[in-house]
This record gives structure tokens, sequence and C-alpha cells, in this order.
């Protein structure tokens, strides 16, 4: 080992955790690639007994003391024994992490959470079968962000230290005590350090690449709750009460959804020249749901009623107030997402479908800053333009929108956003919008060294669908950053018992997979990469598109229970 090389160790092990990546004075400069474009790093054995780890002196870390309550030897969850590791941020943010107990390939990577969160479970999303998480030599941790179950939202209710540490907070410190554990566990710091997140975890990812540019060197950005407020009030209310007749009941039951669907596919699916139950391109659909319309003397059954057409394409529309002027990007739901839609339509009369749930929890306790009201209903919720900027104050927080990553950029970051197209909670379009702002922002030529957008035709929410729905979209990421491998085709696949029943290749947006006319449609070899010679648009405009901006977002501390954040005054709060 050069004397070079061991001052760059013990200068990694003694810098604070928080520092711009302490591993970039070690990284190997000339090392051999595997197959997949991983480097072959090394496999090192910890320098320290496992049970030790609850003795490590951590003072300084991080903003507030850490305690590690308890560090053995597991198996559980893993294909090789790893020390794992509980403890806690104060004042509350539970981490949990996996150490290798032999064989660490040098590499860390930190799981994101969804919904609101409250448990800290490793989650690898559509990553299993990267090689490193496959093995076991991968170090590994995720936190609760601050808060312990309640998924209802009343853990926010005066406590404003915990709204923070959901915000933005948890994952920040999470990534700086990990850091310093493994640098301790090992004797030296991680080479290269990965986020991968879906849903709130996608939001999590964002943050990161917004707020902390230097925790991480690769992001996986999987269907991100980004736009969360919008999201969890006008979007998913907008579900429910769209769907209400005049005395409160349900227009559109479920059990209309497979005609519907039906319908949709045979209108678009064979748009891509192959027709497999999947729309690769959901923009391209220009399905009117008024052609299911009732004729005289046709069973109910088998068609819709003016009211139920009329549903279905103000849920596929998304919501707008009295003028027609959007509270959300267009397009709620793609069409060929319809056997999703039993998140927010209901079989029977009576039911509480989940997007009110989704809205109650947030709106009653984290929505508004500094209120607590557990009697709000969703007729509470106004769709006009006065509520809606007041409604989206607490964007400045917890919203993860600003398209300017040039810190994350300038550290050598790179970013891997990706959607599934039929996911029936968070609508593909706005990660379109942000990208879209991305490049606005930021110029095109600037993105595409750092960025690639995927989108999986047929897939549901963070996975699941009708269409090819596993993959591993974290390999990519760490190929790119650690040989300069740029991300090119993902094969997903779908899997039945165990065995593989369609496999096809899904390209960097706006490029899409074309069947080459020879072969199985369910055989990814038989696909090739077409880029259209012009984008299918969207229609980023709406009222909040500026929220897709840079200059809005606060920093916020906790002063007794208020919540203050500061600057106090943008063009957001102005809007108020």
């Amino acid at each position: 080992m050069t004397g070079a090389v061991i001052v760059a160790i013990l200068v990694a092990t003694l810098a604070p955790a928080g520092s711009p990546s302490a591993a970039a004075d070690i990284r190997p400069r000339h090392h051999p690639v595997t197959a997949e474009g991983l480097a072959d790093l090394p496999a090192l054995d910890p320098v320290m007994d496992c049970a030790d780890v609850t003795g490590l002196d951590l003072d300084g870390v991080t903003d507030a003391p850490v305690t590690i309550r308890s560090a053995t030897v597991s198996t559980t969850g893993a294909p090789a024994p790893y020390c794992d590791v509980r403890g806690t941020i104060a004042p509350a943010d539970t981490i949990a992490m996996r150490l290798p107990v032999s064989g660490w390939t040098q590499r860390y990577v930190q799981t994101g959470c969804g919904g609101l969160c409250g448990s800290s479970n490793i989650n690898y999303t559509q990553a299993s079968t990267c090689p490193p998480i496959a093995d076991g030599t991968i170090a590994a941790a995720t936190t609760d962000m601050g808060h312990q179950g309640q998924n209802d939202g009343s853990w926010a209710a005066h406590n404003p230290q915990a709204q923070i540490d959901f915000a933005y907070r948890g994952v920040h410190v999470t990534s700086q005590v990990a850091r310093a554990i493994i640098t301790r566990f090992y004797g030296r710091p991680p080479v290269y350090s990965y986020f991968n997140g879906c849903s709130d975890g996608g939001r999590e990812a964002l943050m990161e690449a917004q707020r902390f540019p230097e925790d991480f060197d690769g992001i996986a950005a999987g269907a991100p709750a980004n736009n969360m407020v919008v999201q969890n009030t006008f979007h998913h209310a907008w579900n429910v009460l769209t769907n209400l007749d005049k005395n409160g009941d349900y227009v559109l039951l479920s059990a209309k959804l497979p005609l519907i669907h039906g319908a949709v596919l045979a209108a678009c699916d064979g748009l891509d020249g192959v027709p497999d139950g999947v729309i690769d391109d959901p923009r391209r659909c220009d399905f009117d749901p008024a052609t299911l319309r009732c004729a005289s003397g046709q069973a109910p059954s088998t068609c819709l009623s003016p009211a139920e057409a009329g549903v279905v394409r103000r849920l596929h529309d998304g919501a707008v107030d009295a003028r027609g002027q959007r509270l959300e990007p267009a397009i709620a739901h793609e069409w060929g997402s319809e056997p999703e839609w039993f998140l927010f339509v209901p079989t029977a009369q009576g039911q509480t479908v989940g997007s009110e749930n989704f809205v109650l929890g947030f709106a009653r306790y984290l929505g508004y800053p500094n209120v607590v009201n557990p009697g709000w209903r969703l007729s509470d919720l106004k769709f006009t333009v006065e509520s809606f900027w007041k409604t989206v104050q607490s964007s400045s927080y917890l919203s993860a929108m600003d398209p300017d990553l040039g810190g994350f950029q300038r550290d050598g970051g790179k970013l891997l956003l990706w959607h599934g197209w039929n996911d029936q909670h968070i609508s593909p379009e706005g990660t379109l919008a942000y990208y879209d702002a991305m490049r606005k922002t930021m110029g095109r030529q600037a993105v595409d060294t750092f960025t690639r957008l995927y989108l999986f035709p047929g897939v549901a929410h963070c996975g699941g669908g009708e269409g090819p729905n596993s993959f591993d979209i974290l390999t990519p990421v760490m190929a790119w950053v650690e040989s300069g491998r740029e991300p090119g085709k993902i094969i997903a696949s779908n899997v039945a018992n165990g065995a593989v029943t369609r496999t096809r290749p899904v390209y960097p947006y706006p490029t899409v997979a074309r069947y080459d006319g020879t072969g199985s449609i369910d055989d990814a070899a038989n696909f090739v990469a077409h880029t259209p010679r012009q984008e299918s648009r969207s229609d980023y405009h709406w009222l909040g598109e500026r929220l897709y901006s840079h200059g809005y977002q606060t920093r916020c501390t906790a002063v007794g229970t208020k919540l203050v954040c500061r600057p106090s005054e943008t063009w957001l709060t102005r809007r108020a």
C-alpha cells in the first residue's frame, strides 16, 4: 500500500461524514471492470467485531447525538451474513444497517422509504438482482425518517422536528452516520455511495440531489412523489370527489374497469405495431370514453352511462377548477392503467378508497404549516386558485421540485429517473414535467451528461402491472459512476411462478422499443431501439408549473411546537 493511499485513508476516516465524498481521493484511477460495467474492487473484511459497533464514538458525525442500540450478526433477508446495526439519530431518526461480515466490495447503498414512512426496513426496490446486492457484498442502510408507525400522519401533530426529518433531514443525517460507521467498521470509507428509492423514496432521492448533492455518487429515483403536496391534496382528492354524485354516491364502480380497459386496448394497443396488451406511450392514445356510452336498450353491464363516461374522462384528465384551469399536470391517469384504478374506484357503495385515506392523513396533520385539524374532510378542499396557493405553501420544504441540479452534476453525480406508465398513485407526467424543467433550466446537453429517464410500459406504481415489471435499475447507475458506461437498454421481465414469461427492452427516453418483425414478441432479443422523429409532447402548463423552479425552497427549524422556515418570504409565500 502506498503512503499516499494510507494518508488518504486516514484523512477520509477522520473527515466529517458530511463533507464532500471522502472517498474521492482514494478511488482507483485504473481498475478492472466487470461485465456489468462495475469496478472490480477488492473485497474487504471488517477490522472490528460486529458487537463492538455499539461502542463507537460518533460525536460530531452529524448535527445531533447518535446512539447505537444493537449490533448482531444476522442472515435474515440477505444472501450472506451481515452485522445488523440498529440505532437512533436524535431526536427520533431510527436507522437500520447491514454490514457484510466478510467480502465487502467497498460500496454503500441507502434505500428509501414509501408512503409517510415510519419504519426502517431496507427495501431494494427494483434492484434486488444488482450483483453486489444479490451476493450480499454491499453495505446498506435506511431510516424511518424521524417517526415510528402512524402512517395516518398523526405523528406530525405539534411535532415540527418530525416534519423536518420527514421532509429532508432524516435521509441526510442517516447518510452521514452510515458512512461514518462503515469507515470505522472496515477501516476505510465506501469508495462509492448510492441511493435507491421509489414513491416517497423517489422524492427522498431527488431531495438529496437538490439539497445535499455531496451525499451520493449515484441516485435512482423511481416514481418520485416530488410534487408531494399537490399529489396528496388535489390529485388524490379529485380521484374521489369527481366520482361522487349530488347525493354523495359513487358514480363509477370497479366492475366497469375491465370494460373500459378492453376498449382502450382495442383503440390503442396496436399503435406501436405489436398487439400485446401494453401501450408503450399512452400519450399517443386518443381514446374517448364517450364511445362506450350505452345505446338504447343496451345492457348496462356492457356500456357506460353518460355520468360514468364523464367520470372516466375526468379521472384521466386530472384536477381542474370551475373554469377548467389545471390544478395538477395534465393527465392524472394514463390510458391503459385502468386495471389499477381500484385505488380510487371502489367495488361497492360505502367504501373508503385509498385515495381518500392518503388525503386525510396528509392534510389533517402535515399539509398545512403549523395547522393540526383532525376533523378536516375532503369537502374542505376547494378547487380554486386561492385554495391552491394556500395549500401548496408546505411545498417549500416537503416537495423536491428544484430542477437545478448543478451541484450534483459538479460533484460527478449520476441520476436515473424512472416511472411506470401505468402508475395509479403518481402520474408519470409529473416526472416528465420535472425532466423537462431540468432541461430548460440547465440545458439539454448538460442534463444528458448526468441524467437518464426511463418509462416502463404497462408498469404500475413502483412495480406490478400488466407490462414487464421486474428489472434492475441500480446496476446501470453504478456502471455509469464506476466505469463511465452510459446507461442503455434495461431488460424488463414478466415473471409468473418463478418463470420468465416475457422480456422487453426499455431505452432511455425518448427512445422506445420496436418489434423487428421476427420471432416471439415476448423475447427482448426481437426488439430494436427506435427514436421518434418528434417526441410525443405533454402539456406542462398548469397553475403550479412555477413550482418546478429554483429559489422558493426553505430550510426549517423547530421552535417549540412551531415550524419556522427561512427565508420567510419567497414568491411562493407572496401567493398565499
